[in-house]
């Protein structure tokens, strides 16, 4: 029996592996995977309320792109570099679930306080997120630790050469351009 969508945000939040399981292999469930990152970026966007209102369509935007980032880039290391078995859809629904706990992040409008149960909030989502990984791609929790390790390297490492391609386009523009 399929569980509710607050069923299978509070069992991704309580890290329960059969869930991970269950949105893993349900293909209808890529919408609700869309409304838990919604709703975590939304919750961040309002705890983040004190950075103004482009930060907060920003923080919106930027939930969507990198959920979407995050699933291509792991399930590329995942497959290829050790052998997991997943579709980009199955990890990209079990990591929309993963991020379940983003939610308390609105208590980031709380000063002090709420920064405190922000970074508790992203640190559960990583845990998370390492649980959605392993489960997809049917692995050992080794693998699932490494698997993110190595995309966000990999990421980190691209978004440099971005900049540094961008960067120095921009200088040259600047040099030839007037």
């Amino acid at each position: 029996m399929a569980r509710s969508f607050a069923e299978r945000m509070i069992g991704a939040a309580m890290l329960n592996p059969d869930v991970y399981e269950e949105v893993e292999a349900d293909e209808s469930a890529t919408a609700q995977a869309a409304g838990v990152v919604a709703l975590a970026a939304v919750a961040g966007a309002i705890g983040a309320y004190r950075s103004g209102t482009h930060g907060m369509v920003a923080a919106i935007i930027s939930a969507f792109v990198a959920w979407g980032l995050w699933a291509g880039v792991t399930y590329i290391v995942g497959t290829r570099l050790f052998n997991g078995t997943a579709t980009w859809g199955e990890l990209l629904r079990t990591l929309g679930f993963a991020q379940a706990p983003g939610l308390l992040a609105v208590v980031g409008i709380i000063p002090f306080f709420g920064g405190l149960v922000t970074l508790a909030a992203w640190i559960w989502v990583l845990v998370a997120s390492i649980v959605a990984i392993r489960q997809a791609l049917d692995f050992d929790t080794g693998k699932a630790l490494l698997t993110p390790i190595i995309s966000f390297v990999v990421v980190v490492v691209a978004k440099l050469m971005l900049a540094i391609l961008f960067g120095g386009m921009a200088m040259l523009g600047g040099a030839f351009g007037r």
